[in-house]
């Protein structure tokens, strides 16, 4: 097993995959930033480049809807309220100010998009 496969199924480890009943695969629209309920949760979701991302709903900053936002030429995720980035891939903010947007590890099956969602 090398690094990438031990880190990808470390990230594995205690999660409850949950189906979004929302959208499908096909459904979820290029480079738009959509709101989906996964189990009890609201978060967000992007399909960039033929992959999907799965990100918390709210603004880790000032908690403003995610969604509301848009993705920008560099495909980062830009909070509406105060244009802080993100990278969809990480939550990693690229705008410099600190904050780390929540990420879900997502995978696709048969059209279906499925989330993990932390254990409680």
């Amino acid at each position: 097993m090398n690094i990438e496969d031990k880190e990808q199924y470390k990230n594995r480890i205690g999660l409850s995959w949950q189906k979004v009943t929302s959208e499908t695969y096909a459904s979820l629209q290029e480079n738009k930033l959509t709101e989906a309920v996964v189990g009890e949760k609201v978060i967000g979701l992007l399909k960039r480049e033929g992959n999907v991302f799965a990100f918390a709903a709210k603004c880790p900053h000032a908690g403003a809807p995610m969604c509301d936002g848009w993705m920008d030429a560099a495909g980062r995720i830009v909070c509406p309220l105060h244009k802080y980035r993100f990278d969809p891939k990480n939550g990693r903010n690229t705008s410099g100010e600190g904050y780390k947007l929540y990420t879900y590890p997502v995978e696709i099956k048969d059209d279906e998009i499925w989330v993990g969602l932390v254990l409680s």
